[in-house]
C-alpha cells in the first residue's frame, strides 16, 4: 500500500495519477463511512474519518477489519492534523482520528509519501 499526505490543493491527486498512472475510473473519493476498495486509488481519506466521527464509529477499526482490501491500493489523505487545534470538539476529534488512521497507515504502507506545491518529499 501507497500512502500519500499533504496539505490541501498541493497535487496529491495529480501526484498519484503520474505516479501509479490511475484513470478517473480507478479512482474513489471519500465522502461518507464506506469506502469502495474496488478501485485502486482512495482519494480524501480524511472525509471519510469525519463521517466516522459523526458516527460515532472507529475509523482504525474500519481498515483493519478491511485490511485484505486495501493492501495493494493508493490512499490519498489531506492534512488536517498540523496546525491550529480547532475549538470545537468533534473538530479535534476529527483532526485526532486524521493523525491516529495515517499513523496506522504509515506503519503498514511500503511507501509514504508527502506531496508539497506538487512535489514529493519520500518519507518511507
Amino acid at each position: 500500500m501507497n500512502l500519500i499526505i499533504g496539505g490541501a490543493y498541493q497535487g496529491k491527486l495529480d501526484f498519484a495519477k503520474s505516479a501509479y498512472d490511475y484513470q478517473p475510473e480507478d479512482i474513489f473519493t471519500c465522502s461518507g463511512g464506506e469506502i469502495d476498495f474496488s478501485t485502486g486509488c482512495i482519494d480524501h481519506v480524511e472525509e471519510f474519518v469525519l463521517a466516522c466521527v459523526k458516527e460515532e464509529k472507529d475509523p482504525i477499526a474500519y481498515f483493519k477489519a478491511h485490511k485484505d482490501k486495501w493492501q495493494d491500493s493508493t490512499l490519498i489523505c489531506q492534512d488536517i492534523f498540523c496546525g491550529v487545534v480547532p475549538l470545537g470538539a468533534e473538530m479535534r476529534a476529527w483532526r485526532q482520528n486524521t493523525g491516529l488512521l495515517c499513523q496506522y497507515l504509515s506503519n503498514e504502507a511500503s511507501r509514504v509519501s508527502r506531496i508539497f506545491c506538487g512535489l514529493e518529499q519520500r518519507l518511507k
